[in-house]
């Protein structure tokens, strides 16, 4: 693992288990592990700590343990699975601060996060913008907006809505150059606006012209092998010659060139976009209309790019079948690592549609190549408002532990054991306490199945005996109320906890993460 984490320390000397434990920090979100320690050396206590590192980050959950002496900054958390399990943790993580002396963090780890925890594939870091794409960091989310490009009001103000409901890289589509200086404009008002939100410009037919005139305005350009040179089919061909393959592909050189030139100097992206429907005609005569074709695209404008010296990568490979998605991205990393090309991918089921089965269809296509280690990156395609693609997007990364961004409730399904209304007061403790984010919460309706599958809670609310309410701080069972008293009685455990923030602050952390520039790899 130590060529995923070496950029991390400069100076070198760390080994790879400290240097993988550093990454930790990276993951949790927009601050880096330096930002973590460099405002360290004036905090006296753990409430300071709490309130400059945990109100940014509250992955981070209640510090139990706190101490700092000599340069070296010792903590450990109550609850360790808020620290993103995605990555490996060592018991002690070594980082060169910015005036030349060591620091270092200690944390746990239970047994359980060490068996269960996702390990990535190693990628290199891409900046879109203000956010990275890659391995080192949260996988990222994204959306695209609906609205044309031409309107650069109503485009302006829906790139503002998705951003705030959460999309870190929005993307717009460019069919036209007089789309592509409109980019310009949408940029300039963002940034008067609200900010400078990282955005994509799509571009496909005959696209080069296109591409070069928004890649001045734009952080990454995605472009669709299968359509940037059209390629004109013939009803009559029953093969392609080497000669025209090679013929075609030089073609292809020639109109990418100009844009990977343009992108590599201004240190911008390129997702090389490849859809199951379009693949080339040339394509798919050599490989068919499979999952190969789709992974031979991509590689063909890869190793255009590498020529040229550019590297700043996202390749994805989508397909409206769950299964074809699936085979072309495992394909697709077992390719590239074979081939020492450690770029990132960006996963999305293509065309899912409406509704629950779109949403169901996205999980099971995205998760199940996320619960592999693969993918830096999502999008979840709806026929639907974008806004409504970003809580799928988050409750995937959240269901497999790979961020976290809102609470995590842990409920039985209800049976006639049941003590109380378990619908009725699943409704009132998350609205008591859906802004915390970062914390499990169990809600069990008896003592037959609760403290035990609500174990890795750090509260719960169980109906043990009628009329009553047994409130939990992990496994311990900590007092007994009226169960009409019983949403109170917890959010007072949570304060005398000192866990409890205000709803308005927790929004103000919220956006203020949110805001906060991706870190980028020393």
């Amino acid at each position: 693992e130590e060529s995923r984490t070496e950029d991390l320390e400069p100076g070198g000397g760390q080994s790879p288990a400290q240097r993988v434990s550093a990454m930790a920090f990276v993951q949790l979100g927009p601050i880096p592990v330096s930002g973590f320690l460099s405002p360290v050396r004036s905090l006296s206590n753990e409430q300071t700590f709490q309130k400059i590192v945990g109100s940014r980050h509250p992955y981070i959950g209640q510090v139990s343990r706190f101490s700092f002496e000599f340069n070296r900054l010792s903590f450990q958390s109550a609850s360790p699975r808020f620290f993103v399990p995605a990555i490996s943790h060592a018991e002690d993580a070594h980082e060169r601060n910015g005036n030349g002396r060591d620091a270092s963090i200690e944390f746990n780890e239970t047994a359980a996060e060490q068996a269960t925890r996702i390990i990535r594939r190693t990628t290199v870091d891409v900046p879109v913008g203000s956010v990275t794409i890659g391995s080192n960091h949260p996988v990222v989310v994204q959306t695209m907006i609906n609205e044309d490009t031409l309107d650069v009001y109503a485009a302006a103000d829906a790139i503002q809505k998705c951003h705030e409901a959460g999309a870190e890289i929005v993307r717009v589509t460019v069919p036209s150059i007089a789309h592509a200086k409109a980019v310009r404009l949408i940029k300039e008002r963002l940034r008067e606006k609200y900010m400078d939100v990282p955005l994509v410009a799509d571009v496909h037919h005959n696209g080069m012209k296109i591409a070069l005139e928004v890649a001045q305005h734009v952080d990454k350009v995605r472009i669709n092998p299968g359509l940037y040179v059209f390629e004109k089919p013939k009803s009559n061909r029953t093969e392609y010659s080497q000669e025209e393959f090679d013929a075609i592909a030089e073609q292809i050189r020639e109109t990418l060139a100009p844009l990977v030139i343009s992108l590599r100097d201004q240190n911008k992206a390129m997702r090389i976009g490849v859809n199951h429907g379009s693949l080339a005609e040339r394509m798919l005569f050599t490989y068919g209309d499979t999952p190969e074709g789709m992974v031979e695209s991509a590689l063909e404008f890869v190793r255009i790019c590498e020529s040229l010296n550019y590297y700043n990568l996202v390749i994805s490979l989508k397909a409206s079948r769950v299964p074809v998605m699936l085979s072309a991205y495992r394909l697709m990393a077992k390719r590239l690592d074979e081939l020492g090309m450690r770029y990132p991918l960006h996963l999305g089921v293509t065309e899912a549609g409406d509704g629950d089965y779109a949403r169901i269809k996205s999980a099971m296509g995205i998760g199940a190549l996320l619960a592999d280690g693969i993918g830096d990156t999502i999008r979840v395609s709806l026929t639907e408002d974008p806004i409504k693609e970003i809580p799928v997007c988050y409750s995937i990364l959240q269901g497999l532990g790979l961020r976290r961004t809102m609470v995590e409730y842990i409920a039985c399904p209800s049976c006639g054991r049941t003590l109380f209304n378990l619908e009725e007061v699943l409704a009132k403790v998350r609205a008591a306490t859906i802004h915390l984010v970062g914390l499990n919460i169990g809600v069990m309706g008896c003592i037959v199945n609760g403290p035990g599958e609500m174990a890795d809670a750090d509260y719960g609310y169980v109906g043990k005996n009628p009329g009553f309410i047994s409130l939990y701080r992990g496994r311990e069972e900590i007092l007994k109320v009226p169960e009409d008293q019983g949403v109170e009685a917890l959010i007072q455990l949570i304060k005398d906890d000192g866990r409890w923030v205000e709803p308005a602050d927790a929004a103000a952390a919220a956006l203020e993460a949110a805001q906060t520039p991706a870190p980028v790899s020393a």
